[in-house]
């Protein structure tokens, strides 16, 4: 009895899930279309296709595709796309399921488009924008619920959408730059590491068995290198494995573990050059957020409970929570600021200003303002910089390289 339950359930839940539907038909004036929609069933396509006009001839289930899955998944971007263009659609009149509607049937991306198709079955079914909203966590965070909430509670919910989508874009905007600002960096010990590989199990080898006709002992400097790349054509496999289990290792650590992760942002923070970057990248994030969640009405111990989150670093996670404490219990937002230690005098300044003229909305916002583009200047300099650094280091790299396996010729030129 348990078990036919069970399976009651999992068929209902799969029954539940849209699907994409591709049809052709023809419209009132004979003429031919097709296109594609997502819904529950064949049927539900069928009567939706003719309350349109449209007559269906044939209706048939999408086929997924043999190797990966149906379409990318659904980034941060689509999800700022997403709230710019259902925002700009109610603020010229058009209902929300509309509006959802145009959306899902215009959309590239199936995945996407299936979740707004989702949030339009669930509207129509009676839920609200925040309810349909809640259904999905991993595309549409607690702040994004929360101010979509307060603006359906307020009447305002145009409005919000409008702001949100700016924050959704801004916010995008500045995780591109400092995606751009560690992509650096990183490229340049990558490129370091491929081409030593490349030489040490390639190019070396070749000059070790010109070596083993000179009968004389070689340099140092070249033997280090010649054992090295013993070492890499001998244990590749082990060194390969070593490099995927600790990456694999620190991805984990970095997920499960909240003091692993705590410790990697301090340190981060501390970088020359790209904690600077990071450093105002979360400021900038803490300032907008909080603007955007109080600007929308959500009462101040929420905005910061919410925007703690928006930081991306555990640092400032754990100081704005720790500011939403001292505010729940009577603080200044400014005071509590400057008891974590961690905000600099400017953005405390600026905080109090706000709070004494009633707008601290308004001054957050220039706050944020102000630190997107210390991080864009700092990013475009760190490129600027990096260019050259990358050519020297590989410089060095292969330059090193080729000195350690000329060093021998040397040596015997000198004797002859």
């Amino acid at each position: 009895m348990a078990v036919t339950r069970t399976v009651a359930k999992q068929t209902a839940r799969r029954g539940d899930e849209l699907q994409i539907f591709q049809w052709e038909g023809k419209d009132k004036r004979g003429v031919k279309m097709k296109g594609e929609q997502p819904a529950k069933t064949e049927s539900f396509v069928r009567a939706e296709l003719r309350r349109q006009g449209i007559t269906p001839s044939a209706v048939k289930l999408k086929k997924k595709p043999l190797f990966g899955s149906s379409g990318s998944r659904i980034k941060g971007k689509d999800i700022a796309v997403f709230s710019r263009q259902i925002a700009t659609m109610l603020r010229s009149g058009v209902p929300i399921v509309g509006a959802l509607e145009i959306i899902s049937s215009g959309h590239k991306n199936p995945k996407m488009a299936t979740m707004v198709g989702a949030l339009k079955t669930d509207i129509e079914s009676g839920s609200s924008f925040s309810e349909a909203l809640g259904k999905h966590p991993v595309q549409f965070d607690e702040l994004y619920r929360n101010l979509v909430k307060a603006g359906e509670s307020a009447g305002v919910l145009d409005t919000v959408l409008e702001t949100i989508a700016t924050y959704k874009e801004n916010t995008e905007s500045l995780k591109g730059k400092i995606k751009k600002a560690l992509f650096y960096p990183a490229m340049v010990v990558a490129a370091a590491l491929l081409v030593s590989s490349i030489l040490l199990v390639f190019v070396v080898p070749q000059f070790e068995e010109v070596f083993k006709n000179f009968g004389a002992e070689l340099p140092a400097f070249t033997q280090i290198v010649i054992n090295l790349s013993r070492f890499m054509v001998g244990w590749w496999w082990l060194i390969l494995l070593w490099v995927v289990g600790a990456g694999v290792a620190f991805v984990a650590a970095k997920k499960r573990s909240l003091a692993f992760s705590h410790f990697l942002d301090r340190m981060m923070l501390k970088v020359p050059v790209i904690g600077k970057v990071l450093h105002d990248a979360s400021v900038a994030r803490f300032a907008r957020t909080l603007a955007v969640t109080f600007k929308a009405g959500v009462p101040l111990v929420e905005a910061l409970d919410s925007v703690a989150g928006a930081t991306g670093n555990t640092v400032y996670e754990q100081a704005v929570k720790r500011i939403r404490d001292d505010v729940a219990v009577g603080y200044q937002v400014n005071v509590a600021m400057k008891q974590v230690n961690l905000f600099p005098h400017m953005v405390v300044q600026m905080t109090a200003i706000g709070e004494e003229a009633g707008a601290l909305d308004t001054m957050l916002f220039k706050v944020a303002d102000f630190y997107e583009e210390e991080v864009n200047n700092a990013v475009d300099a760190l490129a600027s910089l990096l260019e050259p650094l990358i050519v020297i280091i590989l410089g060095v790299v292969v330059g090193s390289m080729v000195v350690a396996m000329y060093l021998p010729i040397f040596k015997l030129a000198a004797v002859v």
